[in-house]
């Protein structure tokens, strides 16, 4: 547990600190005789006392959070959302939740920092010098709130929805959820038993419709009680939710995948097309990205009719549908996707495009038996990035065009430098700030052999 601490009070492992960059991850850089201190909930050239997190007397680096600013950076302002205030939870001795932890910095300045956190991952690790900008989604609000179609919660003892801070396995419960949409807010979850379940997944389509609620049972967990918290979920939600909330269970162990009410799929909707997304399938969280990168990637490859393309890491073919709709039924496209259920979505999303192959397994592996020219290439790799196997794969490929859909600037400046050793060099770069209030950032490239 976290030790508690009189508000006002120092705790032994307080430290008064300088504020340096910002890092990667959601950290700014300080110093403590000599010793790295990654500190969160900062802002470069302030002056605060941070209460150490992690701390070894042999470790390279400590970690800390904000507690008290002594003085402040003119791009502070007062956080939105309390349970992820740093100086509030700090000055009742815990510590603040996860998910929101640019809250308390103003939206240019966070895409500022953004920008050189990108620059700085690309020149430290792919040897390129750039100048990067971050764009603001499209139809953004004006405070950057109420962008989530997807959230996340765990269940604290005695059922109630929480969620945990940075590194840490303490819950927090939580009554309201800023940054998700009105529709995963008004469902009112906060009011709802969860007893027996150990983690809850909502997602409310963007374009409306009926919403989800996937819960994922703690072990023993009966089936009256899920039914249970299926029928108390739609008691509780706004009269217009409640009437159409679908609740499933999900097993990720099995990969069962239980109905509850209504139904295990969201019907989403991006650029003309429709999709079917089951269950804990993965789907872009922000409620104007699908539009945004696909418009981005459609325009930076600039497929031509008859040409053959891949998408690795497909899931339920965002964009495997707009690039079979360019190359036209005289091309083809491999949609490849290692999620044998996200997969399935994708055979139902594309079976009207006879031009689409979709298979299911490794990227590698299927690259591996893969046959016939390839004119473009594109890739959505999970956080961790491609991999060294998967982008010499692409190369040996020889496509025209590659394009990269990153989530993570540190792994795609690693797979980029892999890409530039094989000669392909960088042609454009665009990055989206599609996770506002948060350090995550979403990019697409394009990349060509000159």
């Amino acid at each position: 547990m976290t030790p508690q601490t009189p508000q006002g009070a120092s705790a032994p492992g307080d430290l008064e600190l300088t504020i340096g960059p910002a890092a990667h991850g959601g950290h700014f850089v300080a110093r403590h005789e000599g010793r790295v201190v990654f500190v969160r909930h900062a802002l470069p050239g302030e002056r605060v006392r941070a209460r150490l997190t992690d701390v070894g007397e042999k470790a390279k680096f400590w970690r800390a959070d904000v507690v008290e600013v002594l003085e402040p950076a003119p791009a502070r302002v007062p956080h939105f959302w309390a349970p992820a205030d740093a100086l509030k939870a700090g000055s009742r001795g815990r510590l603040p939740v996860g998910g929101a932890e640019f809250g308390h910095i103003g939206l240019a300045e966070q895409r500022r920092l953004k920008a050189g956190i990108f620059a700085e991952q690309l020149r430290r690790l792919a040897g390129i010098e750039r100048e990067v900008t971050v764009e603001a989604a499209a139809e953004e609000n004006p405070d950057g709130l109420g962008w989530r179609t997807r959230a996340s919660f765990s269940v604290a003892p005695g059922g109630h929805l929480a969620m945990h801070p940075h590194r840490s396995e303490d819950l927090v419960p939580v009554q309201e959820m800023p940054l998700a949409s009105t529709a995963i807010n008004a469902l009112k979850l906060w009011e709802v038993d969860f007893t027996g379940a150990e983690r809850v997944e909502v997602a409310a389509p963007a374009a409306g419709g009926p919403p989800l609620v996937l819960l994922i049972p703690a072990g023993g967990t009966r089936p009256r009680t899920l039914a249970r918290i299926a029928s108390e979920i739609g008691a509780v939600a706004d009269p217009a939710a409640g009437e159409t909330v679908s609740v499933a269970a999900w097993d990720p162990e099995s990969h069962e995948l239980t109905r509850l009410r209504g139904r295990t799929w969201v019907r989403e909707q991006a650029e003309g097309h429709d999709y079917r997304v089951t269950g804990a399938g993965f789907w872009q969280i922000h409620r104007s990205a699908p539009g945004t990168l696909v418009q981005a990637v459609v325009q930076g490859l600039d497929l031509q009719p008859g040409e053959r393309a891949a998408d690795l890491f497909a899931g339920a073919g965002l964009f495997t549908a707009p690039l079979a709709e360019a190359v036209g039924t005289e091309g083809h496209v491999l949609s490849v996707e290692g999620s044998p259920g996200t997969s399935r979505d994708a055979r139902k999303n594309l079976f009207a495009m006879p031009q689409v192959e979709v298979v299911q397994g490794r990227v590698d592996r299927v690259l591996r038996n893969h046959e016939g020219r390839l004119d473009a290439v594109l890739l959505d790799p999970p956080r961790t990035g491609a991999g060294r196997v998967v982008v010499d794969q692409i190369s040996a490929a020889s496509p025209r065009v590659v394009g990269y859909v990153s989530c993570d600037p540190a792994s795609f400046a690693r797979d980029l430098a892999w890409f530039g050793e094989a000669g392909w060099e960088l042609e454009m770069l665009r990055v989206f700030d599609l996770y506002p209030h948060t350090h995550h950032m979403e990019s697409f490239a394009v990349l060509r052999r000159p």
